[in-house]
């Protein structure tokens, strides 16, 4: 376990910085930072379990990249031999550059600059090849743990892997993604206006629909998401038509991530970022509504037509996942 001493020996060691002032900030599931404040200006320190170092020192690079399109991206200060992290008997540390501001107001204008922003890194991104990168998807139906998992898990990933598995995969725009743009990654500095997307913790190449269709899953549904998709659109990263075609699909594929993953997490006992055993729980029951039909409604005697309205009907069941 790296405290907050040993962080600032490797931090002197490792990239010459001396007398710096450490506070813990912890703001991830997977990983533990630490805010790091010397000579007027701040960066950030992070660290991540060992068995995660390639997906976090591909993260880096991607950050990296974006960064240079000229979106703050947190990307790494090199070491003074030039390397992304260092390497600990604990994982790896790496020291990113501090992206200041906050989230995107809770509202229309907030979710325009989600869209908008994304959009942007998506163009920055899309026809970027890294050697070595993960590549789109990772979701196996047959992992072990889908079997210990509520009923309804595992035929709901898999109907989920099936509509995915329709798409034509040619006909889909591909690029680097970040995988997870929650709204708290996207930072607005207040001073300048700028806005940055943070936490690229894997380098994988893949369809940007499931950058979209994330966004989307956090704005609430297809309907809440309207300026999102309207600010995303005007930036060109992905046509309308294949937005139209493939949304619904992935927006559906990525609460199967939701449920597989918490389901894992649970079968692992994986307790990191979350205060007990409920939270993993509850981020995988969220994605029920998504994956599971509904059934359908039993006809009631006299509930089709009415004496004073002859012509009235029921409407049909929500259909999960769709407005």
């Amino acid at each position: 376990m790296i405290d907050s001493d040993r962080l600032s020996g490797l931090i002197a060691d490792h990239w010459g910085l001396v007398d710096v002032r450490v506070e813990v900030h912890n703001g991830g599931m997977n990983s533990a930072t630490w805010w790091i404040d010397h000579d007027g200006r701040r960066d950030v320190a992070k660290h991540v379990p060992g068995w995660n170092r390639d997906q976090f020192v591909g993260g880096l690079t991607v950050a990296s990249h974006v960064q240079r399109a000229g979106i703050p991206a947190g990307a790494p200060i090199l070491t003074a031999s030039g390397r992304l992290a260092v390497e600990t008997a604990d994982g790896p540390v790496a020291l990113l550059q501090y992206v200041p501001g906050a989230g995107p107001p809770d509202d229309e204008s907030g979710l325009r600059v989600i869209g908008e922003t994304l959009g942007r890194v998506h163009v920055a991104v899309r026809d970027i090849r890294m050697a070595g990168a993960e590549q789109f998807h990772w979701v196996d139906p047959n992992a072990a743990h889908l079997d210990h998992a509520p009923a309804w898990v595992k035929p709901g990933v898999v109907k989920a892997l099936t509509m995915l598995d329709a798409l034509d995969p040619k006909s889909l725009t591909c690029g680097m993604l970040h995988t997870d743009p929650v709204p708290g990654a996207f930072l607005v500095d207040p001073a300048t206006g700028d806005v940055g997307l943070i936490d690229w913790s894997v380098a994988m190449h893949g369809p940007l629909l499931y950058d979209l269709a994330s966004a989307v899953m956090y704005a609430g549904g297809k309907v809440a998401a309207q300026s999102l998709l309207a600010g995303y659109v005007r930036t060109g990263a992905l046509g309308e038509d294949e937005i139209e075609r493939g949304l619904d699909v992935f927006h559906r594929f990525r609460w199967a991530v939701q449920a597989d993953y918490f389901a894992k997490r649970i079968a692992t006992r994986d307790m990191t970022g979350i205060e007990d055993a409920r939270g993993n729980e509850m981020g995988m029951l969220a994605a029920r509504e998504f994956l599971v039909e509904p059934l359908p409604r039993r006809p009631t005697f006299g509930s089709r037509y009415s004496c004073n309205s002859p012509t009235a009907s029921n409407p049909p069941p929500r259909t999960p996942g769709r407005p």
